[in-house]
């Protein structure tokens, strides 16, 4: 048995890692890079592995970090099965088409200004008939029921509590006559999370392949995340601004919605419109709805009781391209919700664009950002920005707000593995920068002296 480690290593976008015995390989993730515009193209459409010798790939849950090259795989010969669980199936459909169609639209963009300096044009590394057809491979396995991947290796998922349908995966793997279980501990949830249930502890395996994306930091308690988020609104509304929300489509912009309105029935923030504007945003609300049992109970019955946390009267969901510019001319205080988290794509650097010059304005950072993207720029406080090539000076107020973050912190992670059974003996560390990942092997060593703490590096190749 060996892994392969060609992802998400020594950073945090882009996982991949090979399970291997015999001639049996299974993909643990396929996701996409994210990062400087050359690097990204060359990761994200060249694989170093044939995807025809791919047996399986087990997906973790839908970010694209995770998810996002699965129709590049498909297309470049893989014809297995993809397997994840129902809401991760449902939320990749929408995921998935959303990015090529974003793609699209980016290659559009950057060949009207090659073309204009007689450059060669560039393409989109796949389009939506490649998501859809990706979807096609797609198979849905519950919680807790152990299912063979292929001859010698089966899987169980167990709840992830990271995003809706996110899940560890447990596999055992036989060669000859023995057994060997191993984690695939990426991403984990924190505790406590609005709408999603708690992580599911693993205490039986003797290898872990685990995230380090929060390995040197704590996250403030989730419950200051609401006070935080009154505070941010009020003081914006009261000098007249916008407050410009980049967020993930999935599960951040469902967790906003919840506080929002809970903040908005208690009479802690102004009467002011909230919109969301992401057609992607929309569609995963409705597959929220449409999975309620894989929700916490708080949120099942506010949901039964039709009390919809994501539909209050404030809330208006904007549809069209001419409603989105239209919010842009509307000088009054307003809160836009909009993607992409990263600000790399999407409506929100159309909103960035029209608002970063105002001080008026404050930009609202709850989830985390990667290098290299224009959301860690104004995290680390860069002016001027280029938002579609042109520099714009960052004068609106950059607040950020940790708490929110749906990735376990050091605490958690260090927990994590403290109840890891006695049976645990090796843990390669990946899914984290350079910084975070020294730091947690550095934490895990001194909870537990025994373990082999690893970390790899991208195509390294390790014999278990």
């Amino acid at each position: 048995m060996r892994i392969k480690f060609y992802g998400a290593v020594r950073e945090v976008t882009g996982s991949k890692h090979i399970i291997e015995i015999g001639d049996e390989r299974v993909l643990l993730d396929c996701g996409m890079f994210q990062g400087r515009r050359a690097e990204t193209d060359e990761k994200n459409r060249n694989f170093p592995f044939d995807p025809r010798k791919i047996d399986a790939v087990i997906l973790g849950h839908t970010h694209i970090d995770h998810s996002g090259s699965l129709p590049t795989l498909v297309k470049n010969g893989f014809q297995g099965p993809v397997y994840m669980t129902k809401p991760t199936d449902d939320l990749c459909y929408y995921m998935l088409a959303d990015s090529a169609y974003l793609q699209e639209k980016d290659a559009e963009f950057i060949n009207k200004k090659r073309k204009r300096r007689g450059l060669e044009f560039v393409e989109a590394t796949y389009d939506i008939k490649g998501a859809l057809d990706a979807v096609k491979q797609f198979v849905d396995r519950p919680y807790n029921k152990r299912f063979y991947v292929t001859p010698h290796i089966s899987a169980a998922f167990r709840e992830a509590g990271h995003i809706l349908g996110s899940a560890l995966t447990e596999l055992s793997i036989k060669e000859k006559r023995k057994t060997h279980r191993l984690a695939y501990i990426v991403d984990l949830g924190r505790r406590r999370m609005p709408l999603l249930r708690e992580p599911a502890q693993i205490s039986d395996a003797e290898t872990f392949i685990m995230e380090s994306t929060y390995g040197d930091r704590f996250h403030d308690p989730i419950e200051s995340a609401k006070t935080k988020l009154e505070q941010t609104i009020a003081r914006t509304f009261a000098r007249g601004g916008k407050t410009i929300v980049p967020s993930f489509a999935m599960e951040r912009t469902q967790e906003l919605l919840y506080y929002l309105h809970e903040l908005s029935d208690e009479n802690r923030i102004p009467n002011i419109p909230i919109y969301v504007d992401s057609p992607l945003a929309i569609d995963i609300t409705q597959v929220f709805r449409r999975n309620v049992d894989f929700l916490e109970r708080h949120a099942q019955k506010m949901i039964f009781q039709n009390d919809d946390p994501f539909g209050f009267d404030k809330v208006r969901y904007v549809h069209s391209i001419e409603e989105s510019k239209s919010l842009n001319n509307d000088r009054s205080p307003m809160i836009i919700i909009s993607a992409s988290g990263m600000c790399e794509a999407g409506r929100i650097l159309h909103h960035l664009k029209n608002n970063i010059e105002d001080s008026k304005n404050k930009i609202l950072i709850v989830g985390f950002q990667a290098q290299n993207t224009l959301g860690r720029k104004l995290v680390e406080h860069i002016s001027p920005v280029n938002i579609f090539g042109e520099p714009y000076k960052v004068r609106a107020e950059v607040v950020i707000i940790n708490a929110f973050s749906a990735h376990a912190d050091r605490k958690d992670l260090l927990e994590y593995v403290k109840n890891s059974g006695e049976k645990l003996r090796r843990i390669f560390l990946v899914h984290g920068e350079e910084k975070q990942i020294e730091a947690l092997s550095s934490g895990i060593k001194e909870i537990r002296p025994g373990l082999e703490v690893h970390i790899p590096h991208e195509g390294d190749m390790v014999d278990i």
